[in-house]
């Protein structure tokens, strides 16, 4: 496997076998215990768009297991401000290191990258395009909690026009047979290549705006925050920003077992009265980060989790 740059790369095989690696690594990422598989391999942080949890559990998890990282660090103090291109910037780093992730606000820049690159690449964001990474760790966190990934009933809400998250997300789903449903205001749908790709592969998909109507019979809502990043007119941002707010008053008939999700950072779109109760699971879904991965660059890297095969 010479990189991960959009689930297409893994077969549903190699996702139960990441994340059965992944759990077998849950002491290691907690500091419970000390597994240095990958001492002496250096990991090469390339992020060309801001990030928190991507960048801080990629470098978690490849000190957790022994290894080393480099960062490339703010890129207005880099040769990217003196029009070094990315191909040479990937040949540069491909030199230090043994793998590299990447996040990059265009979208196709990581396939780019790994056809530029020897080392593994694992994107970790291209602009409005692919996410896997971060879909790897939402399935682990829906599978923590509901035991299997087949079959499952699920809401993703918000920002489906540009959220990367969710485009790799209802892939992966459809694949172990959920059922979809996709709740946005109509200037945030979901494009319509992605739908026609999830119903040509057999996958139940209903398109709503209305998302509190959405939640009874879910078994995972997964809510996104409105990327005003991502908007060239803001006229069109200020139309939809706040447009969902889920609040705990909301909840009173969802399913005991009903968990929501949200890649973070959030703004406005989850209330903090939704904390406290039993359904929240965004913030252990960002500490799943660093446990899986760890089972992805032990996988790139041809080493085994001890426990069964990775």
């Amino acid at each position: 496997m010479t990189g991960l740059i959009t689930m297409a790369d893994l077969t549903n095989e190699d996702i139960v076998e990441v994340l059965d690696a992944a759990e077998r690594l849950l002491p290691v990422a907690r500091g419970n215990a000390q597994m240095p598989l990958l001492s002496g391999r250096i990991l090469g942080n390339l992020f060309f768009e801001p990030s928190t949890r991507t960048r801080m559990s990629f470098e978690t998890a490849m000190k957790r297991l022994g290894g080393g990282v480099v960062n490339l660090g703010d890129v207005s103090t880099s040769s990217v401000v003196k029009g070094e291109t990315l191909f040479d910037t990937i040949q540069m780093v491909d030199g230090y290191t043994d793998i590299i992730a990447m996040r990059h606000p265009r979208q196709g820049a990581a396939r780019y990258a790994q056809d530029a690159a020897r080392v593994p690449i694992l994107n970790g964001g291209d602009g409005a395009g692919h996410h896997p990474t971060q879909t790897m760790l939402d399935l682990f966190t829906i599978r923590q909690a509901h035991g299997r990934l087949d079959g499952l009933d699920v809401v993703l809400a918000g920002d489906l026009r540009y959220g990367r998250t969710v485009h790799s997300l209802s892939h992966a789903l459809a694949r172990f047979d959920c059922r979809l449903v996709l709740a946005s205001p109509e200037l945030l749908r979901m494009p319509p290549e992605i739908v026609e790709d999830l119903r040509a592969s057999g996958a139940s998909v209903v398109e709503t705006t209305d998302l509190y109507g959405s939640l009874d019979g879910a078994d995972v809502v997964y809510m996104t925050r409105i990327q005003k990043e991502r908007f060239a007119d803001e006229d069109e941002y200020v139309k939809v920003a706040g447009a969902y707010k889920l609040h705990a008053k909301h909840l009173g008939e969802v399913r005991q077992d009903m968990i929501i999700m949200h890649p973070l950072p959030r703004v406005d779109e989850i209330h903090p009265s939704v904390d406290e109760t039993r359904h929240a699971r965004y913030f252990e879904q960002a500490f799943n980060g660093v446990v899986t991965r760890m089972a992805l660059l032990c996988r790139l890297l041809g080493v085994d989790v001890p426990g069964g095969e990775a």
